[in-house]
């Protein structure tokens, strides 16, 4: 909690009454979109979006606040959350005053305080504003002089999931849709810094600015200040820090049954199965979205008469193209309106199961599309000539398709390159029935290559700029609700008991059962590159 107090600097801002209340808002960290759970969430003790919005409201609602000290430190934000938290900051600055606090001035700093009129940094903040880059690391020499080859079969030229363990470097058409992604999200942050500041460099990404004083200069910051010289701390008055502390009363409907939005997410991997929540070791991949547990979730929220639209919040680099299609289908099945909106990353598969939602609204700096097909795996046999190993083999050609002590024969490959024709032309099919767009259009747009969200806007893959909340507003406007429906995620983590589903016909308790990384076809977008 804390107070006003009058500030020394002469760029001092407009007098608010001495007794007037403030808060100040610490920043900092990743900000997931959901809750971890279980032995992670207690381990890792870090606040999500959801959460974080949560306490925006409750400040937004204090009749006794008045202004609000957000204080950013050390984030660890892709660009597309540091938009939405900027988004989440400019609503609670329409009923209270937002002042921020940059000791650390960066790329992702100055998108996420965007919004905001009166954003301050001390004379001595640390200043790296240099733009976005991209950095890839290709293992394809370093596997090969260990005697590690690698198979990476692909339809669509761009489709690169796989060219890190293939190729020794980027290819001319990688090279090509990232600079293209990194135009598209700069000349969108530009855009975004520009909106509640006058920006007077013509193009502050190439000044290389050293300090805060050279910002303020620029219209990137409106004043030099230290945050005591915009509130005092005080005695925390318990009344209050309590009233914020403690979770919100649901929101009930003025009359009639509760008209719920249903918020089902796909984070992570796309695999076939239930979906998994992520251990505790850093080094095993973290959630996994599995199609039996993302079609349950949606059949639920389909079936619920209170339910009146469904938002799926994505954020995921795709998979299994298999998991994919199913989840897209049953998207396409529903009967309630479904919203899509896009994370960080909302690409290949992550895309796929967007298809055929009736809205879908994406960040500019969303990476999305890679519409395409990848089949890969690694070779042993130079590794294995090398060390005296000499596996055998008994029985068909097609069985050990996925063996890696030998690359493909000539009848895998022609296996291969036919099933993954068969997978990109379904693929294909679903882009230009759910989005309404010529199968010659898709098939243009397609060939693996990712998109900005703005990019994506503009090619029809896309129908609205914005987060969460936009995507919210747009399933009530489709469902007809009013804005007092209630806001619900439906439970689609970790199953801890194996309750079992119940449905109208026997064959659907017939489902594929393979785990993860068993899949032959993914539709995926590689994680291995840095955005900077």
């Amino acid at each position: 909690m804390a107070s006003r107090r009058t500030p020394r600097f002469a760029r001092a801002p407009r007098s608010v009454p001495a007794d007037a209340d403030w808060v100040v808002l610490d920043v900092h960290g990743s900000y997931p979109t959901y809750e971890s759970a279980g032995l992670q969430g207690l381990l890792r003790r870090e606040e999500s979006f959801e959460s974080f919005t949560a306490r925006l409201t409750k400040l937004a609602d204090a009749p006794w606040l008045t202004g609000v000290l957000v204080r950013v430190g050390e984030v660890n934000l892709g660009p597309a959350t540091a938009y939405a938290i900027g988004r989440a900051l400019a609503r609670l600055a329409e009923r209270k005053r937002v002042v921020a606090y940059l000791p650390r001035v960066s790329m992702r700093t100055l998108l996420l305080t965007a919004p905001l009129a009166d954003v301050v940094a001390p004379e001595s903040a640390e200043v790296s504003v240099p733009g976005f880059a991209a950095e890839q690391v290709f293992a394809g020499a370093f596997l090969a002089a260990r005697g590690i080859g690698f198979e990476n079969l692909r339809i669509g030229e761009y489709k690169s999931a796989l060219t890190q363990f293939s190729h020794s470097e980027m290819d001319a058409h990688e090279r090509e849709q990232l600079t293209a992604y990194l135009e598209a999200i700069e000349s969108a942050w530009l855009h975004d810094v520009s909106q509640a500041r006058t920006v007077t460099d013509s193009d502050p990404l190439e000044a290389a600015y050293t300090n805060a004083q050279q910002l303020v200069e620029a219209g990137l910051l409106t004043r030099i200040a230290s945050d005591a010289d915009i509130v005092t701390t005080t005695d925390t008055p318990w009344p209050r820090a309590l009233q914020l502390a403690l979770p919100a009363a649901p929101r009930r409907p003025r009359r009639g049954k509760a008209q719920k939005i249903a918020v089902i997410p796909v984070i992570g991997p796309i695999v076939s199965g239930r979906s998994r929540s992520a251990p505790p070791l850093p080094l095993i991949p973290g959630p996994r979205s599995g199609s039996d547990t993302i079609v349950a979730a949606l059949r639920q929220a389909d079936r619920d008469e209170g339910t009146k639209a469904i938002v799926l919040y994505i954020n995921s680099p795709g998979g299994s193209a298999l998991a994919s299609d199913l989840i897209s289908q049953a998207v396409a099945a529903c009967r309630t309106p479904v919203v899509a909106v896009m994370g960080e990353v909302a690409a290949s598969g992550g895309y796929y199961v967007a298809t055929h939602a009736d809205r879908i609204v994406a960040s500019p700096y969303t990476l999305t599309g890679s519409v395409g097909v990848v089949v890969g795996k690694p070779v042993l046999r130079d590794l294995n000539a090398r060390h005296g190993l000499n596996p055998e083999t008994v029985g068909r050609d097609l069985a050990l398709f996925a063996s890696p002590h030998r690359p493909f024969s000539p009848k895998q490959r022609k296996w291969a390159d036919t099933m993954m024709r068969e997978i990109y032309d379904r693929f294909v099919g679903r882009v230009a029935e759910g989005r309404s767009l010529a199968r010659e259009r898709v098939e243009e747009i397609a060939r693996g290559r990712i998109w900005s969200g703005g990019d994506a806007r503009r090619i029809g893959l896309v129908d609205e700029l914005g987060d969460f909340d936009t995507a919210v507003a747009a399933a009530r406007r489709l469902a007809g609700t009013g804005d007092d429906a209630i806001v619900r995620p439906v439970t689609n983590g970790l199953n801890l008991l194996p309750v079992p589903e119940f449905a109208s016909a026997p064959a659907a308790v017939l489902r594929d059962q393979w785990p993860f990384g068993k899949e032959t076809a993914l539709t995926w977008f590689d994680r291995g590159v840095t955005i900077a």
